[in-house]
């Protein structure tokens, strides 16, 4: 109710001095483990604290949870060591103050302390929901006034066009000090990253496209991992919620894993290219833009085109030499390629 974008607040600028650190207060949901967004989120935060800057992390929850639970979570977890705060008792002036998804633009959006806003996009979250409300309040979001900083240029292209915003990206990076390639790995399987809570992934698609397959390839394993599933009309592995380690060790078992991006493209078929399991992935615009790998194998998105293709990776006569060419192409991607890049369009947009 506070935020009348009509009439936006202009914030006082912190100068940047040279030799000087730049703050930057963080604007954050809480999060338990396993959070995909907020693992990137506090991955760049700690590129810029081991590069100069000095970081706050604001909680904004409007579910009011325990917040020393969440700050214990996002230090022991996530590896956070910069102050951690709620933002209900109000920020510090930064230089900079960061938005990190929609419901967290509103409180950065009425904030009265100084500094330049921004908005760490990783998503398009109108998507997340029908035609609402809710995604109404998130679309306005993009109207605020924030300079964008997006994982991939999809999403910028996409907020410079359809909102005018000011608008950087970073490239996705890929710890492959965790996916990496076993080249002792027998692989006999296919994988699958299933969380029907997050439709967007196309987990209902992924599903009746592996019974398509399972039809063709009885023999092949399939592996399913995400969130536990119930019975389906195929057999395979359950494996649930894993670690980073246990992940990699399904990959090196897999041909091929589905990789289904129906907003922007997810760090899964990265991280399957990192560890030799060649991804197919939904052909669309936001997911050929982004990834922009020649491993990568796009099919329509219809169970039986997705099917076919997982079918020809698992039948290729040459799937050893392409499994290691594909883990070698993810090499030269490292975090602290996306870490730089954020740091280069926060010093260039302060400086502006």
């Amino acid at each position: 109710m506070a935020a009348d974008l009509s009439s936006s607040f202009m914030p006082r600028a912190l100068k940047v001095v040279k030799g000087e650190r730049i703050t930057v207060n963080w604007v954050t949901g809480p999060a338990g483990p396993g959070s995909g967004g907020h693992t990137t989120n506090y991955r760049i935060i700690k590129y810029l604290e081991a590069n100069g800057y000095q970081n706050r992390v604001y909680f904004y929850d409007p579910y009011r949870g325990d917040s020393k639970y969440y700050e214990g979570i996002a230090r022991e977890y996530y590896g956070l060591t910069c102050p951690i705060a709620n933002v209900g008792d109000g920020m510090n002036d930064a230089h900079a103050l960061i938005a990190t998804s929609w419901p967290t633009a509103y409180p950065v959006f009425n904030a009265r302390c100084a500094g330049k806003r921004f908005y760490f996009v990783q998503d398009y979250e109108p998507y997340f929901r029908p035609v609402s409300t809710e995604s109404i309040l998130a679309e306005n979001t993009y109207r605020m006034g924030f300079h964008a900083i997006t994982a991939g240029n999809w999403l910028a292209e996409k907020l410079s066009r359809d909102f005018g915003m000011a608008a950087d990206y970073f490239p996705f990076g890929c710890d492959t000090s965790r996916y990496r390639r076993n080249p002792d790995s027998r692989r006999t399987g296919i994988a699958f990253y299933a969380r029907a809570g997050a439709p967007r992934r196309g987990t209902e698609l992924g599903l009746l496209a592996l019974e398509a397959f399972a039809k063709r390839q009885p023999q092949v394993e399939l592996h399913l991992y995400g969130e536990k599933m119930g019975d389906l009309p195929f057999k395979f592995v359950n494996h649930g919620l894993v670690t980073p380690s246990g992940l990699n060790d399904i990959y090196n078992k897999c041909f091929a894993g589905l990789s289904l991006s129906l907003t922007n493209v997810s760090l899964v078929p990265h991280e399957m290219l990192a560890s030799g399991c060649i991804p197919v992935v939904n052909d669309a615009h936001h997911n050929r833009m982004v990834l922009d790998n020649p491993f990568v194998h796009y099919a329509q998105p219809t169970p039986h085109s997705l099917a076919a293709a997982l079918e020809a990776i698992v039948r290729a006569p040459d799937s050893e030499a392409v499994s290691k060419l594909a883990a070698e192409s993810v090499v030269s991607s490292p975090w602290d390629n996306a870490g730089a890049a954020v740091d280069a369009a926060l010093r260039r947009a302060l400086r502006a």
